[in-house]
């Protein structure tokens, strides 16, 4: 499945963005969807992922309780809303998909298909 995210930009500290991520497929609520990002230098790192029902949500420790991933299975598009943006968020953000077979009850860790990335660069 092809991923086009978007949203990304400059932002103050304690801003916020939400980013979009399409996925150009038919069975998008099949797919199980995963936010990452990677700042310069640095491995790619886990972010937020949502099931395909979007009943289940589970984040890295360090954007818990700021970031909300959500998902709209009519628009075939999840979001990451981003809340209260510090420097260390400066990144760039990649989504990411895995297909299921519509049984699992947590987002799965693993993932096949990914978009092209939408930077996200927070001020002091």
């Amino acid at each position: 499945v092809q991923l086009q995210a978007s949203g990304g930009g400059l932002v103050q500290t304690g801003g916020s963005l939400r980013l979009s991520c399409a996925a150009s497929t038919r069975a998008f609520s099949s797919y199980d969807m995963g936010w990452f990002r990677q700042e310069s230098g640095k491995e790619r790192e886990f972010v937020a992922a949502i099931t395909w029902k979007g009943t289940s949500t589970r984040y890295s420790d360090s954007v818990k309780g700021r970031f909300t991933i959500s998902r709209d299975n009519a628009k075939n598009t999840v979001y990451l809303q981003m809340n209260g943006l510090k420097p260390e968020d400066t990144a760039v953000y990649y989504c990411a998909a895995e297909r299921t077979d519509r049984r699992t009850v947590v987002p799965t860790t693993k993932y096949t298909d990914w978009g092209q990335g939408t930077q996200v660069t927070v001020s002091s």
